[in-house]
């Protein structure tokens, strides 16, 4: 599956997924009850609810700027892949008909907050984004680490407010807000790059190893070790990668030592050199 993502086509069709997922929640869930998703889309949601303005060209334009800072910032895959989202979405949205599917709000709600967070966390597991405040969360995680989907939740707040108070209507800005919640933890849950892992490795073939993990570019710390049972003298790895490229870490070392005695253990947090 892993393998399939990091190809072209694969992460292509992962997005092409998620942005139908975010599209069809926009128009079933959220927009016929007025409700907000956050971020650039609540925006463009706010805007069109007052101007009567298509949501899907609005949601396209918006996030222009933040396409072109993602392009100067980030890099080429990201932003080609974060493009595709935002023009599919946009398309995806025109094609599919505003209708009601649950009368119940609550429903709604948590409904579309489910679906955009699995279409939001989809395309960044394949490697780009949704557009407007996913690329700036996906900048500010390159930096530092901290749960994704919690800080867009935070930085969704505000247009939250704006909701309520352009429209007087406190309870869609609550509900817009367990949306959006939700959308946080979904997020959270798919998306792992800030999640870091400590893999151990028992080896009698260090150097051959070594020579195979520099292309990962992590650090490795070599320790002596003997085998309590025979005596004979091993060798530890130990490094420190994150749950997105340990599935290359596990490649190589089935495929340059599968004797090996692998433990791998979630870290907390990191300190000292290490590149995020």
């Amino acid at each position: 599956m892993l393998y399939f993502q990091r190809s072209v086509i694969g992460s292509v069709l992962i997005c092409v997924l998620g942005s139908a997922l975010i599209a069809a929640s926009f128009n079933l869930f959220l927009i016929p009850h007025q409700l907000l998703s956050g971020g650039i889309s609540g925006i463009s949601m706010i805007v069109g609810y007052f101007t009567g303005l298509h949501i899907s060209l609005l949601y396209f334009v918006f996030n222009l700027p933040m396409l072109i800072w993602g392009l100067l910032t980030v890099g080429r895959k990201f932003i080609i892949l974060s493009v595709i989202s935002v023009v599919l979405t946009s398309w995806f949205m025109h094609m599919i008909p505003v209708a009601e599917v649950s009368r119940d709000i609550i429903m709604s709600s948590v409904t579309g907050g489910v679906l955009i967070g699995l279409g939001s966390g989809l395309s960044m597991w394949a490697g780009g984004s949704t557009g407007g405040f996913d690329i700036l969360g996906s900048i500010l995680t390159r930096k530092r680490d901290f749960p994704l989907g919690t800080f867009l939740f935070g930085l969704n707040g505000l247009v939250i407010l704006a909701l309520g108070y352009f429209k007087n209507d406190w309870d869609l800005a609550l509900y817009s807000m367990l949306s959006i919640y939700i959308t946080g933890r979904m997020i959270d849950t798919i998306h792992i790059r800030h999640l870091k892992v400590t893999v151990f490795i028992v080896t009698r073939k260090k150097n051959l190893l070594l020579k195979k993990m520099q292309k990962l570019q992590r650090g490795v710390t070599v320790i002596n070790t003997e085998g309590s049972y025979t005596k004979d003298p091993q060798h530890m790895l130990m490094t420190v990668t994150t749950r997105y490229e340990l599935y290359d870490l596990q490649g190589l070392i089935r495929q340059w030592d599968p004797q090996a005695f692998v433990n791998i253990t979630e870290t907390v947090n990191v300190m000292g050199l290490f590149r995020r």
